[in-house]
């Protein structure tokens, strides 16, 4: 039995929720977030409230129940607050800018780095700090994962890009015998 399908998802005031056939719709302004379940779980809305539950008794339908909830879950809380990662540059020479809808990353490679920012993701830079905002949780992930990827930090000196809470177990060099 799932215990994250059982929980209901409140319904943050100013986000309305409708159900559009197999399609659950949450809107806030102007932003829309759509979930598709292709009918694969039960779902009733009763006022600031969403309850998911299972259609059948298989696995795959309890499999289901929690990963719909958990990704309803998310686009509320997106829709609410959104998500935001940090990334960390740590290295001589190491910057990174905004440039209209390009990050330019300087990571001791011959050249510079142009990363088009994707649509509805927003970065800032701020020293050596850099920020991915968005509603949409896996895009946040996605594209600091990508970030990260370019120059991801060696366990020597600690040089390279890393998430702000991430710890990086040094190594120790190589010793005189």
């Amino acid at each position: 039995m799932s215990r994250i399908g059982k929980r209901p998802v409140t319904v943050a005031s100013g986000i309305e929720v409708s159900l559009d056939g197999t399609t659950l719709v949450a809107k806030k302004g102007k932003l829309e977030k759509r979930l598709e379940t292709y009918g694969r779980v039960g779902i009733d809305i009763n006022g600031s409230e969403v309850v998911f539950s299972k259609v059948g008794d298989s696995k795959e339908s309890a499999a289901f129940w929690g990963t719909y909830r958990a990704l309803f879950n998310n686009i509320i809380i997106g829709l609410d607050k959104g998500f935001q990662k940090s990334l960390e540059i740590n290295g001589v020479g190491y910057r990174a800018s905004v440039q209209g809808k390009t990050l330019n990353l300087q990571l001791g490679f011959s050249h510079d780095i142009n990363f088009d920012i994707p649509e509805g993701v927003e970065i800032t830079v701020e020293k050596n700090i850099i920020h991915v905002k968005s509603t949409d949780k896996q895009t946040v992930g996605q594209v600091a994962a990508k970030i990260r990827s370019f120059r991801p930090p060696e366990p020597y000196k600690g040089k390279g890009v890393k998430y702000t809470d991430e710890v990086i177990i040094r190594k120790a060099g190589k010793s005189a015998s």
